[in-house]
């Protein structure tokens, strides 16, 4: 590398994370104006190792922090330690940061320790509820505090930091996923689940994992579920489970030995990708889902009180349904036995970004080095 190269280090920890920063890597990695160093922490491991596989970026430095039952204190302090002396040791003119997890706001707070410019990917999402969802809408502000370039996915999250008054600047560049997902989607990827034929049946797309639904609210969504199977007799369930045991365990409990419930180890991207352009809509919690899902033409009923991603929302792509497994139910009906509420969401236009999105980001941190340094 040549010393006239500005060094970037881009940090990840987590599969949402390293979705949406693996185009952002992959240009500036092509740029002949970085040095690109790309940064693992470890607090999920196989589930990263499989998008990196997938999108064939490769870590030059790893934490490897992840622990059994580790605590977002466990994380934020060796995320912290282990980042400070490799911020040192490289001296980044900027590291980039993604979205809202306990691994993006430990690297923003290392980056701001030794005064190094922050840029933040997916910045501005708002629930305006600070344990809804937990941590992240915790993690997301303090971010927003610190950061120097802030990235926002849409108009809505623009007017989000403007509110906040964050310092640094603010531009509208589209979310990241977007471009993750058209390029993965081209490539038509399989989804093969022992004993699905994904033509004899409507299969529902199922993803739960946060926080906010352990427990009664988990058990109220899996209610939901089996009533909708016993309604619909041609709809089938797949539903990739968290590998999170407090998650995994009440999932098997309850749907285990149902006939057409199809319960999988976490899909990797490609396959996640594959189902979603196979499956008939989805019912999750998932933020990521809420925004994919539409560019495929697929409904998302949203598992939550709360949502960040109110555009979906605004824009007819997704519905918030919440737990309440009788609103579960009657929501799923609707799109299950009335063809024109299924086409109206289907082919709401998606508010999130038009795949370009990287190419923005690696313009506005070229612009923002040249100017600053």
């Amino acid at each position: 590398m040549t010393s006239s190269r500005y060094k970037v280090c881009i940090t990840l920890g987590t599969r949402p994370e390293a979705i949406k920063l693996a185009p952002v890597i992959q240009k500036f990695r092509d740029s002949e104006a970085f040095e690109t160093h790309v940064i693992l922490t470890g607090q999920h491991r196989e589930m990263v190792e499989q998008v990196m596989q997938l999108f064939e970026i490769t870590a030059d430095e790893d934490l490897n922090i992840m622990q059994p039952k580790q605590t977002l204190t466990d994380i934020t302090y060796r995320s912290l330690q282990g980042l400070e002396s490799i911020f040192k040791r490289i001296q980044p003119h900027c590291v980039i940061v993604q979205g809202d997890t306990t691994t993006a706001f430990a690297a923003t707070l290392a980056a701001f320790y030794q005064q190094i410019p922050i840029g933040h990917v997916e910045a501005g999402l708002r629930t305006d509820n600070i344990y809804n969802p937990y941590p992240e809408e915790a993690n997301r502000r303090l971010i927003s505090q610190l950061a120097q370039l802030h990235f926002a996915p849409t108009q809505l999250a623009v007017e989000n930091l403007n509110r906040s008054s964050v310092t640094g600047e603010v531009h509208l560049t589209g979310n990241t996923v977007i471009d993750a997902l058209l390029t993965v989607a081209d490539k038509q990827p399989e989804c093969n689940v022992k004993g699905l034929d994904w033509n004899q049946y409507r299969v529902l797309l199922a993803t739960v994992h946060r926080r906010e639904n352990w427990g009664e609210p988990l058990q109220d969504i899996l209610r939901g579920f089996h009533l909708i199977l016993d309604k619909f007799p041609n709809t089938a369930l797949l539903l990739p489970m968290h590998r999170n045991p407090t998650v995994r365990e009440p999932i098997k409990a309850s749907l285990g030995n149902h006939p057409r419930v199809f319960l999988t180890e976490p899909l990797d991207y490609g396959e996640l990708v594959g189902a979603i352009q196979r499956c008939y809509l989805l019912l999750t919690d998932s933020g990521g889902l809420q925004e994919e899902a539409p560019s495929l033409g697929k409904p998302v009923l949203v598992l939550r009180k709360t949502t960040e991603r109110p555009e979906a929302v605004d824009a007819g792509t997704a519905k918030l349904v919440g737990t309440d497994y009788q609103d579960i139910v009657s929501n799923s009906s609707e799109l299950l036995s009335n063809k024109v509420a299924y086409e109206k969401m289907a082919n709401a236009v998606n508010p999130f970004g038009d795949g370009q999105a990287s190419d923005r980001i690696l313009e506005i941190v070229q612009h923002y080095l040249g100017e600053n340094h």
